[in-house]
């Protein structure tokens, strides 16, 4: 049922190797260009790629999003993930008339991302597991479709230089990305962080500390799963969460939301530098090597130091949360009620008021903005900051893996490349991930005095 993927070159590790270019290349991008929007006549394509739980949400949203679309084509490595999704959204009456995906579009293997992305599709909806994430944002770019792609953007800071490099191709084209960075989106955050950044109600921010406390995301796979006949490359992409070479681990995947309040708060500016630490409390059968708590620390000029606390573990305290303490007082988000400020005293200055209807649904806004800006012209560009945020989250478990401080330049130009065969990978290759990461043991290329390969 695999095709084999094709045979382009796929070099991660040569892009943007030094500091100054990484900063170029984050500078250069200035934003999307302006074109002359889709008539609503016309009936937009889209075209989706990797079709999981997480990815068939997306598709519902663009559905939702637009009158005069469809969706065209599919793509997947399992073939039954593609049939589970269509029927999952042949449920919702409201897309009747909007599916339009035969079994000749539906799209399987390794290479399948291709198939879709040379079709006439005009948008692509990037839902893979995410360490797939650069060389198909790659792919979509170079074929001129505009972009939703889920959060995080690449898994290891090869990933992220491609993606900087895609992002320098697309400069000037009339195309839209939007990232899976959600709460951007919320309406409620993003009046919380208007009052903080714009009306200065907090006074200049002082510290941050963020929470992402949950249990398991999903379980690792016992290994008698694997089945007779069962390659490495299946089994681990089948179990793609708990590998760090497919899905960066729960801080890069998962509580990089936080890291994106974080960055968005500090005006999605550089850190200076980090400190992590993090590990493995509560070992589960099977295999995977990733961590299940994190906890970060960024400094930034002024003493300002942002905390990101992230555990995943049955049976403790559950959170998601913001807290913004600032000289003039405080922002508290998610903490069982609507954002809201207080001043130093503890008086209650500012809270979030939702619409008598209910606040938007943040996934829905983020689809029907991506749409409205293809149909005007208007074109979105989340691109610098979906990469920046990703590389400060890739930033900090490099520090908790390694137990070193990192600088912001070092992270950037680090030599870790975590994703198999560059050259095209193939469905039997037999690959062994190294086991988790040991703080003070495991090493990488151009952190904390270890030199870089040539």
């Amino acid at each position: 049922m695999m095709s084999q993927p094709n045979q382009t070159e796929f070099d991660r590790r040569n892009f943007i190797r030094t500091a100054a270019g990484a900063t170029a290349a984050t500078a250069a991008f200035a934003g999307a260009a302006n074109g002359a929007g889709v008539d609503p006549s016309k009936k937009l394509k889209i075209g989706f790629i990797g079709t999981g739980g997480r990815g068939t949400g997306a598709a519902a949203q663009a559905l939702s999003a637009d009158d005069n679309l469809e969706l065209h084509c599919m793509a997947d490595v399992f073939p039954e993930k593609i049939d589970k999704s269509l029927a999952t959204l042949s449920k919702n009456k409201a897309f009747e008339g909007k599916l339009n995906v035969p079994d000749d579009r539906k799209f399987v293997g390794l290479d399948a991302y291709q198939r879709v992305l040379d079709s006439d599709v005009d948008v692509v909806i990037l839902t893979t597991s995410p360490g797939f994430r650069p060389l198909h944002f790659r792919a979509a770019i170079e074929a001129g479709k505009h972009v939703f792609a889920e959060k995080p953007m690449a898994v290891d800071a090869a990933g992220i230089r491609h993606s900087y490099e895609t992002l320098n191709m697309a400069e000037g084209r009339p195309l839209s990305i939007v990232a899976g960075f959600c709460w951007r989106y919320a309406p409620s955050r993003v009046e919380a962080y208007r009052k903080v950044m714009e009306e200065g109600l907090i006074g200049d921010v002082t510290s941050i500390y963020a929470t992402y406390y949950s249990g398991h995301s999903k379980p690792h796979l016992d290994p008698s799963l694997k089945t007779d006949g069962m390659t490495d490359i299946e089994w681990q992409i089948r179990n793609w969460y708990n590998y760090t070479w497919l899905g960066g681990g729960g801080l890069v995947e998962q509580a990089v939301h936080s890291v994106d309040k974080i960055g968005w708060v500090m005006g999605d500016t550089d850190p200076i530098r980090c400190r992590a630490t993090g590990g493995v409390s509560a070992p589960q059968v099977g295999s995977g090597n990733i961590f299940d708590h994190y906890h970060v620390a960024y400094e930034y000029p002024n003493n300002v130091w942002c905390h990101l606390a992230s555990r995943k573990t049955p049976g403790c305290l559950n959170e998601n949360a913001d807290y913004v303490r600032g000289t003039k007082g405080s922002l508290i988000i998610g903490r069982g009620s609507d954002p809201y400020i207080e001043d130093n005293d503890g008086k209650l200055i500012w809270r979030y008021r939702k619409p008598s209807k209910g606040e938007p649904n943040m996934y829905q806004v983020e689809h029907d903005e991506l749409f409205a800006s293809i149909r005007s012209g208007q074109h979105i560009n989340d691109g610098p900051r979906m990469l920046h945020s990703s590389m400060m989250a890739i930033m900090g478990r490099m520090s908790a893996h390694t137990g070193k401080e990192i600088t912001w330049e070092e992270a950037m130009t680090a030599g870790e490349d975590l994703f198999v065969n560059e050259g095209g990978m193939q469905w039997d290759d037999s690959f062994s991930p190294p086991p988790a990461a040991v703080p003070g043991v495991t090493a990488i290329p151009g952190i904390g005095g270890v030199e870089k390969k040539a």
